[in-house]
C-alpha cells in the first residue's frame, strides 16, 4: 500500500515557528520517523510540502494513479479551502487529516474545518504522534478490515 503525506503552508517551519505550540521536531524529523514506521509496518510512503494551495491541490490529484490513500496536514488551508476539499472528494481515495495541535481548541476561526466530510477522519491534538497514528490507520485498514 502506498500513502503519501501532504503537507501545508508554514509546515516547513516546523522546529523554529512557534516551538510552544508546535514543537522542537522539524518536517524532516517527522518524516524520518514516519518512514521507520512505514517500513516497520510495511507500507510505502512519499512526502510532499507547498506554502501553495494549488501544489497541494494537484498533490491530492495525484492520488488518483500514485498512491492508494494521504495523510494530509492542510495547515491554515484548512479554515479556508474550498477547492482543496473539491479535490479530496474527486479523488475517490481515503485522506487522513492530521493537525499537531487540536484546531478546537485554539482561536475561534480554527473552528471551522472546510474538510470535515471530505476526509475518513481526523487526528488532530497529538502532536507528530498524530502523524503516525493516521499511518497506523491505513495499516489496520489493509490487516484488519479488508482494503481500503
Amino acid at each position: 500500500m502506498k500513502i503519501m503525506v501532504v503537507n501545508g503552508p508554514n509546515l516547513n517551519l516546523l522546529g523554529h515557528r512557534e516551538p510552544g505550540l508546535y514543537g522542537v521536531r522539524s518536517l524532516e524529523q517527522i518524516n524520518q520517523k514516519l518512514t521507520k514506521l512505514a517500513d516497520e509496518l510495511t507500507l510505502e510512503i512519499t512526502f510532499t510540502q507547498s506554502n501553495y494551495e494549488g501544489a497541494l491541490i494537484d498533490a491530492i490529484q495525484s492520488l488518483r494513479w500514485s498512491s492508494d490513500g494521504a495523510i494530509l496536514n492542510a495547515g491554515g488551508y484548512t479554515h479556508t479551502s474550498v477547492a482543496l476539499r473539491d479535490a479530496i472528494l474527486a479523488v475517490e481515495k481515503p485522506v487522513v487529516e492530521v493537525h499537531l495541535t487540536n484546531p478546537g481548541a485554539r482561536e475561534n476561526f480554527r473552528r471551522q474545518n472546510f474538510l470535515t466530510g471530505a476526509v475518513v477522519g481526523s487526528i488532530a491534538g497529538f502532536g507528530p504522534q498524530s502523524y503516525e497514528l493516521a499511518l497506523w490507520w491505513f495499516y489496520w485498514q489493509v490487516h484488519n478490515v479488508g482494503t481500503v
